[in-house]
């Protein structure tokens, strides 16, 4: 079987990587690595090969930045030649990305058979373009691999048969199991001079907390406060530090003594760094996953969340924008009251082999 594997941007090499490993041990699957270009810098892109033992791209789409439409139509383009040229008979897709919507729409259009790994993640908000990303590539895939029962149930609402989703657990779990039982104590605890469960770790690139001016506001009261009662790690986002230095809040932040603001940092980096955090504060949805299995207390700046088993058994609080909620939140965890949370079911580092079990059975 001939597969295409797409990646595009960070979270999606953290789902790759460990299908790719199995993959390529097995005889019967010639894989081909697409890096569409959507993250292309060094800190955004090429790090995470490395940490991940992630293979070279086999072909490189260079698509690059631009608005939505402009880079989802550029990957689009780009995509459609390569499968002219390369005749897979299966695409497989992961996360909810751009690059995740332009090659599985290009690819279905083409009638070649689409696989979605991390599928039927619902967060029922159609102001996140992700969620957009999410329901359309859902719609064109023919094999939806989920990490949760959620993301059955939301599918199978949606029309998907029965025999097209298979429930086999969280590649990015794997990956982090992978890089956890490989990592030598990182020095970025000694680089910042943070003691062991004395530090706040917080992530933030969402288009409703950074893009709206009003928001941001509130965003940086509340990492004022956090700062305040503990020492607090930033490690920036690009597109969150050109929007807070344009709204003028670059200064503000330079000015909060006890908040650290480091550059993107790779990913064995970032996990030591989350690994020995008293709590985590962001907007993303894959640290939600990560905080929940290495029982780390995930405080969530959301409205909502797609990935509900993380609140339902895990360590993840929904805080949204309210800076009060935050703040008790913090106090039960400073106090040792929060809650401990349990890992979800198949959360356990073998999603790859299932997903690869399951794609054996279509190649027979």
């Amino acid at each position: 079987m001939k597969i295409l594997n797409v990646v595009g941007a960070r979270p999606n090499f953290m789902k790759m990587a460990p299908l790719m490993r199995v993959l390529r041990e097995d005889s019967s699957f010639q894989c081909i690595l697409i890096h569409t270009g959507q993250h292309y810098d060094t800190k955004m892109s090429d790090v995470f090969f490395h940490d991940l033992d992630l293979p070279e791209p086999d072909i490189h789409l260079n698509a690059g930045a631009g608005s939505h439409a402009r880079q989802t139509a550029d990957i689009m383009v780009r995509f459609e030649k390569v499968v002219e040229e390369q005749q897979p008979d299966l695409v497989v897709v992961v996360g909810d990305v751009n690059s995740t919507l332009a090659c599985s729409v290009t690819a279905s259009k083409m009638h070649v058979p689409v696989a979605h790994v991390e599928a039927g993640l619902r967060s029922f908000d159609r102001t996140m373009p992700e969620e957009i990303n999410r329901v359309v590539t859902d719609a064109v895939s023919d094999v939806l691999f989920t990490t949760e029962r959620s993301g059955n149930r939301n599918l199978l609402n949606e029309g998907k048969r029965p025999d097209q989703i298979h429930f086999v657990g969280n590649v990015m779990i794997d990956s982090l199991k992978f890089a956890l039982e490989r990592m030598d104590e990182q020095p970025v605890l000694r680089r910042y001079d943070l003691e062991e469960r004395g530090y706040a770790v917080v992530t933030l690139h969402r288009p409703s907390n950074v893009d709206d001016p009003r928001n941001l506001h509130t965003v940086i009261s509340m990492l004022d406060m956090l700062q305040q009662r503990l020492r607090t790690v930033f490690p920036i986002h690009p597109r969150s530090l050109k929007m807070m230095e344009a709204f003028g809040y670059g200064e503000p932040l330079r000015r909060m003594a006890n908040l650290i603001v480091s550059e993107p940092m790779g990913y064995m980096e970032f996990l030591s760094l989350v690994r020995k955090s008293r709590l985590v504060v962001t907007d993303s949805g894959g640290l939600q996953e990560e905080t929940t299995c290495m029982g780390i207390p995930c405080l969530t700046m959301r409205s909502n969340t797609e990935r509900p088993v993380t609140i339902e058994q895990g360590t993840n609080v929904l805080v949204g924008l309210d800076k009060r909620l935050l703040a008790d939140q913090l106090e039960q965890i400073l106090n040792d009251q929060f809650k401990k949370g349990s890992v979800p079911e198949l959360w356990d580092g073998h999603a790859a082999s299932r997903i690869v079990n399951v794609l054996k059975t279509m190649e027979s």
